[in-house]
């Protein structure tokens, strides 16, 4: 495949990471605005649960069927149903309707994310994989911090609408460059479709995203809730046993025998776990604690983004000449310590210290969009390379979702304790001193009319319960670093299919 060929189909995969990893972010800004138009706020949850349960359930089914017959026609099929999801939301009508729609577009964006990166894996050869895996881990870095920003700068300038249709005219373009220069070997080995254990996976997966999704609004301990948590539990052994027999498996569970896969796996649940309440969390803080505007707190991850790029095109550069282990232990250290002292911050940290933890923090973090896809795949004949790379991706969304289920809940109630303990002696509690509703902290000229005292007292609360969660947080970067001490002295360059 002549360099000419390689740039554009780069490119157009570039594009359609962008595209797929930005949709989430993008459309959480626009959800006021959604809501004030289409009305529905007891069902705008579901605008974000559907997409996020129909990726993460496509991705091991895309990951397997790349496998056995292309990555390029499932790659154009994600493409083709992402651009047609797009387009049906921007004409929705009803908060119904815009659900469905964020559904078929969640398909699509279970195919994109997974291949893209296995298309690399195929197209370059192992000296070359880092720097290309590093631009695409830079973007999928890049776009949980430029997609509040463009969805804010859209909603306000345009309309909502064009939340969704932006991504039509770019989709095109990186439909045109994959059917126009990506030229697949099409000698694929044939195999069984394991249709058992998809419909298992798929089942076990909707229960537990809709169960972790739901639960705050529910309850965590009402019949709805349970019911998914037990239907997750009866399909997820069922799919265990379905694999364990299955000719050609959806998951061959010998993938976590070997030390790279298995480490790689958990460090992508860990660090997804971790990081995302980064993203969601300091905006907040800022916010909140220094009464900042929302665009200031969308600004204010700029530098960590930064610093993932930055991590990101460093791992992947230099995957080829240093171990995968070595390279993930600066990465762990750089995210322990700008975790560690995000944790320790206060009302007074200036934003300038603010600024360098973020950036230490997202330099860590960087590392891991660029390496563990390659180690995942790292050693693997081509047949199981969709499927391990799908499997990556697949634990580092379900990671994300645990961790701003469960660090969300920590900082809830770390939340309501402080606030109960500094309004415990005036009538009333908390609500005495300002009504009960926290709303008032982020809207600034509101905010101006909170008594001085009152004001610092919520402050100092909110500034509390972010911090702690971030403590807590360092619980499974500590976890991660084990796993790095088990990837072995392996090398991106180091290629030798077994």
């Amino acid at each position: 495949m002549n360099q000419t060929n390689t740039k554009w189909i780069v490119t157009g995969l570039l594009l359609s990471i962008l595209m797929a990893a930005m949709d989430n972010t993008i459309v959480a800004t626009a959800m006021g605005t959604i809501v004030a138009d289409l009305g529905g706020l007891d069902q705008f949850v579901w605008v974000t649960s559907a997409y996020m349960v129909a990726t993460m359930a496509g991705m091991p089914i895309f990951g397997k069927l790349s496998d056995m017959y292309g990555r390029k026609r499932f790659f154009v099929f994600g493409l083709i149903v992402f651009l047609i999801g797009s387009a049906l939301c921007g004409l929705a009508q009803t908060m119904t309707q815009l659900s469905l729609f964020r559904a078929i577009q969640g398909i699509g964006g279970g195919a994109l994310m997974p291949i893209a990166f296995t298309i690399i894996f195929d197209t370059f050869p192992p000296e070359k994989r880092g720097k290309m895996t590093g631009m695409l881990g830079a973007v999928f870095g890049l776009s949980s911090v430029l997609g509040p920003l463009l969805g804010a700068y859209i909603t306000d300038t345009i309309g909502w609408h064009w939340v969704f249709y932006v991504n039509v005219p770019i989709g095109i373009v990186a439909l045109a460059l994959i059917l126009s220069f990506y030229k697949e070997s099409a000698v694929h080995q044939k195999q069984r479709i394991d249709w058992a254990g998809a419909f298992t996976l798929v089942v076990a997966i909707v229960a537990l995203m809709f169960g972790l999704e739901l639960g705050g609004s529910y309850g965590w301990s009402s019949a709805p809730i349970l019911a998914l948590f037990a239907a997750f539990a009866v399909f997820f052994v069922a799919f265990v046993l379905v694999e364990r027999k299955a000719a050609d498996p959806i998951l061959p569970f010998w993938l976590f025998k070997r030390r790279l896969f298995a480490s790689s796996q958990a460090l992508a649940f860990l660090y997804g776990a971790t990081f995302i309440i980064l993203t969601v969390y300091i905006p907040l803080f800022v916010q909140a604690v220094y009464g900042g505007s929302a665009t200031n707190a969308g600004l204010i991850l700029t530098p960590m983004m930064l610093g993932s790029v930055a991590g990101s095109a460093i791992g992947g550069i230099f995957q080829t000449k240093i171990s995968f282990r070595r390279l993930m232990t600066v990465s762990v250290i750089s995210f322990f310590a700008g975790m560690a002292l995000l944790a320790f911050m206060s009302p007074d940290t200036s934003r300038v210290l603010l600024t360098v933890y973020m950036v230490l923090a997202g330099f860590g973090v960087g590392f891991s969009f660029s390496m563990l896809p390659t180690a995942s795949m790292h050693n693997l004949e081509p047949r199981y390379r969709g499927t391990a790379n799908s499997t990556n991706s697949f634990l580092r969304s379900f990671g994300m979702t645990m961790g701003i289920t469960v660090f969300g809940a920590i900082q809830s109630s770390v939340l309501a304790n402080r606030l109960a303990e500094a309004f415990a002696g005036q009538e009333g509690g908390a609500a005495a001193g300002f009504g009960g509703d926290l709303r008032q902290v982020f809207q600034s000229d509101v905010r101006s009319q909170i008594p001085p005292e009152i004001l610092d007292k919520i402050v100092n609360a909110m500034s509390d319960s972010i911090t702690a969660m971030f403590l807590y947080a360092l619980v499974p970067i500590a976890l991660a670093a084990l796993a790095v001490a088990f990837m072995g002295k392996e090398k991106a360059g180091s290629e030798e299919v077994k």
